[in-house]
């Protein structure tokens, strides 16, 4: 069985060719947000693009979720707005939590930077356990996220 290091590690290589001559930044959003899904078995994996100045759902896997979210609220906005990663262990915790469900526990949300460093999406990660997420996330999926835009 393989620890998380080496998943991350398998699904980076797998993502990589998967988009690999895609220029369709959606495609490319919804093989990775499924490959995310499959391979770690969270309980929902997607991005909110950057619309003017809200966030949009995009592709994902997993339920329904909250088709908006203004800049700076929740976990999403504030990752956006703070242009970093969040690693959230407790989502009860969060100040300005939006609960798009009642079952997510702990969050993790990454920006998708462009190649000119403008914020074009997030990646938000939701689990239904109490602090899935960590450093080895954190690193891995920021690599992840860097490979929408240079594969």
């Amino acid at each position: 069985m393989m620890n998380k290091e080496e998943k991350y590690q398998l699904l980076t290589e797998q993502i990589r060719a998967l988009t690999q001559g895609e220029t369709d930044l959606v495609a490319k959003m919804a093989n990775v947000a499924a490959a995310i899904h499959e391979e770690m078995g969270f309980f929902w994996t997607g991005f909110y693009r950057v619309v003017g100045e809200e966030l949009i759902l995009g592709p994902f896997q997993g339920p329904v979720a909250c088709m908006h979210i203004p800049f700076g609220r929740g976990v999403c906005g504030s990752a956006w707005k703070q242009r970093t990663t969040l690693v959230v262990p407790d989502v009860e915790k969060f100040p300005g939590h939006i609960a798009c469900s009642s079952l997510s526990r702990s969050e993790i949300v990454v920006p998708v930077f462009s190649p000119d460093g403008e914020i074009v999406a997030v990646l938000d990660i939701d689990s239904k356990e109490l602090g899935t997420f960590d450093e080895i996330d954190r690193q891995h999926l920021e690599t992840i996220c860097q490979l929408l835009f240079t594969s």
